[in-house]
C-alpha cells in the first residue's frame, strides 16, 4: 500500500478535489531512468517503463492486480500439465498507425524477439517457449517445452510488446527513434536522453482508463536537478531516482516544499553485486565469501541512503514467496578476521586487488557513494585493494555483456511479482547479466519443479533451497531493498495508484485538479 505524505501547509489537499484533463499541459513526469532502446527486442531494462505506457501486450496489471490480467487479449492455460496456453484477441485491434493488430501480429512479435535473440533483449524470458501459432485473425497459441506456471507472467512483461510487422524488421532492430505500438498512448516525439512526448493513441483498445490526455517524460542525469525542476514546476511528478538526501529533504514541511507531497510505497527493487567468473580474483569461492564476509549493508542502508532502502541478505526481497535471509544466516555481522581466514585457508595471504564497476546514470546520484562505502569497507579490513570505476548506462551495459568487469553492480526491478524472476533471470549460461553460470540443481532440478505449481504460495521450499545455494557459491551479492518514493505537485494525483506490480508507472493514472 502506498502511503502519501503531505508535506505543505494543507496537509492531505491533493487527494480532494475533482479530475481534469490537461487544459493546463501535458502532465511532465521526472526521472533518472531514460531508455537503451526503443526496441523491445533489445531490452530487458528499465526501457520497459517507457514500453508500458505505448506498447500493449497479451496480459496486463490493471490498478491494484498482483497477477496477470487481459489486455490485449484473454488467455489460460488449456492441459492440466501448464504446457499449452491459449490467447484470444480482443476484436477489432489496430496499431497506432491504423495497422491491423491480429494473431499473426503477436506470432511476428514473439518470434522477432527469438530470431534476434538480442543480448541485451528479453529472450531469456522466453526459454519454457517451444512455438507460437496463430490460428485465424484472432487466436494465439504458445507451446512449451515443458511446465511454466510463470508463463502469463512473463507475457505480461513489456518485453513481450506486441510490434507492427511492417515496421520492425523480423530479423534485426528497428533503427530510428520511432515506435508504432497498440498501447495507451503513443510516441509523439523522442529526444534521446532527453525527454519522450505522449499522446492519446485513439486506437487504444484495452484495460486502461487513462486520466488525462498527454504525458511528457523528461530525463535527468542528477537527482539534485530533476527536484529543483519539481520546486520550479517545470515538471509535475518525478519517478525513479529520487537521492536519499532529496528524500530526506522533500520530506520537511513548507518553505520550498510548499505545494508539493511525498508518496512513499512499499517496494521490491533490489541492488546487488555480480562475480564474474572470468576474473582471476572474482574467480575464486574464497575472496567472493571473504567480501560476503565484510560487507556493511546496514552501514550502506544508513549512511548513503539514510535509511529510505532496508539491508537485504537474499537475493528474493521481503515480502514475496521464498524469501530468506540466507547471507545473514551463514554470515553473519561483519567481521574482518573471519574474513582473513577464509582467505588464509584458501592459500591467500596477499592483499587482493578487485575493480568494481558501476553505472554513472542509471540508478540516481547515490549509487557513486554506494561504490566510496564499499570500496572504504573493503579496504579497511586490510585484505583489499579496490579501484572504482563508473560509464553511463548505454556502454555499461554492453561492457557487462562482455564481460569486461570483474565486479559490478547491478539493480533489478522485476519483470513480475514472483520469486522465480528474482533467481532465474541471473542463473544458466546464457543470462541478463553476461555471466555465465550454470547452477545446475538451480535450472535443472528447483525451477523446472516450481514451474509445475500453478499456486505460487507452494513453491517457498524450492526457493529457499535455490538461495541456499546463491549464498553457497556467492556470485551474487545482495545489498539492499528499495522502497518506492514520488514526489510531486499537490494539484496532481494518481501517484499512488500509478505504480504496477513490477514498480513501472502507468502514466494513465495521473490527472489534475480542478478545484480543492
Amino acid at each position: 500500500m502506498a502511503a502519501i505524505v503531505s508535506i505543505s501547509l494543507v496537509a492531505g489537499c491533493s487527494l480532494l478535489g475533482e479530475e481534469s484533463s490537461d487544459d493546463a499541459g501535458p502532465i511532465v513526469v521526472g526521472t533518472t531512468s531514460a531508455p537503451s532502446t526503443l526496441d523491445p527486442a533489445a531490452a530487458w531494462d528499465g526501457s520497459w517503463e517507457l514500453f508500458r505506457n505505448i506498447y500493449q501486450t497479451l496480459l496486463s496489471y490493471p490498478t491494484g492486480a498482483t497477477t496477470p490480467q487481459a489486455d490485449a487479449a484473454e488467455c489460460v492455460f488449456t492441459d492440466s500439465t501448464n504446457r499449452t496456453y491459449k490467447c484470444v484477441l480482443r476484436e477489432g485491434l489496430t496499431f497506432s498507425n491504423g495497422d491491423k493488430l491480429d494473431a499473426k501480429a503477436v506470432k511476428y512479435s514473439i518470434d522477432r524477439i527469438r530470431a534476434i535473440n538480442a543480448s541485451t533483449g528479453p529472450n531469456g524470458l522466453l526459454g519454457t517457449l517451444e512455438s507460437v501459432q496463430a490460428n485465424g485473425e484472432r487466436e494465439v497459441v504458445f507451446r512449451l517445452n515443458k511446465a511454466d506456471a510463470t508463463f502469463p507472467f512473463v507475457l505480461a512483461t513489456p518485453g513481450m510488446a506486441i510490434v507492427d510487422p511492417d515496421d520492425y524488421p523480423a530479423k534485426s532492430l528497428r533503427k530510428d527513434d520511432g515506435i508504432v505500438g497498440s498501447g495507451p498512448y503513443r510516441l509523439q516525439s523522442y529526444e534521446e536522453g532527453k525527454q519522450a512526448v505522449l499522446v492519446r493513441n485513439d486506437n487504444y483498445k484495452g484495460f486502461a482508463e487513462r486520466k488525462n490526455d498527454a504525458v511528457t517524460i523528461r530525463y535527468f542525469q542528477d537527482s539534485g536537478k530533476m527536484v529543483k525542476a519539481l520546486r520550479a514546476r517545470d515538471i509535475d511528478i518525478t519517478y525513479q531516482g529520487l537521492a536519499a538526501d532529496d528524500i530526506i529533504d522533500l520530506g520537511r514541511k513548507g518553505g520550498d516544499n510548499e505545494g508539493l507531497q511525498l508518496i512513499e510505497a512499499a517496494g521490491s527493487n533490489i541492488n546487488y553485486l555480480v562475480f564474474n567468473p572470468k576474473d582471476p580474483w572474482s574467480n575464486k569461492l574464497a575472496v567472493r565469501r571473504a567480501i560476503a564476509q565484510v560487507v556493511d549493508r546496514a552501514a550502506i542502508a544508513h549512511k548513503v541512503y539514510k535509511d529510505t532502502v532496508d539491508p537485504l541478505y537474499s537475493m528474493v526481497p521481503a515480502g514475496l514467496t521464498g524469501h530468506t535471509t540466507g547471507f545473514f544466516d551463514s554470515f553473519g555481522d561483519p567481521d574482518a578476521k573471519k574474513a582473513r581466514q577464509i582467505l588464509k585457508d584458501a592459500g591467500i595471504n596477499e592483499t587482493v586487488p578487485l575493480t568494481f564497476w558501476y553505472t554513472s546514470d542509471r540508478y540516481g546520484s547515490d549509487t557513486a557513494l554506494e561504490f566510496k562505502e564499499l570500496k572504504s569497507q573493503l579496504e579497511a579490513s586490510g585484505l583489499f585493494a579496490v579501484t572504482l570505476k563508473n560509464r553511463p548506462w548505454n556502454s555499461y551495459v554492453l561492457g557487462y555483456q562482455k564481460g569486461e568487469y570483474p565486479v559490478f553492480g547491478r539493480g533489478w526491478a522485476p519483470d513480475f511479482p514472483d520469486a522465480d524472476n528474482f533467481i532465474a533471470p541471473f542463473v544458466g549460461d546464457q543470462n541478463a547479466l553476461g555471466t555465465p553460470y550454470p547452477a545446475q540443481e538451480i535450472t535443472q532440478v528447483l525451477l523446472p519443479r516450481s514451474r509445475e505449481v500453478s499456486d505460487r504460495a507452494n513453491v517457498a521450499k524450492d526457493f529457499e533451497e535455490a538461495q541456499q545455494i546463491l549464498v553457497r557459491d556467492a556470485r551474487l551479492l545482495p545489498l539492499w531493498q528499495g522502497k518506492q518514493y514520488i514526489a510531486s505537485s499537490e494539484d496532481v494525483s494518481g501517484g499512488e495508484r500509478a505504480l504496477d506490480p513490477s514498480t513501472i508507472m502507468m502514466v494513465w493514472e495521473l490527472s489534475r485538479k480542478t478545484s480543492w
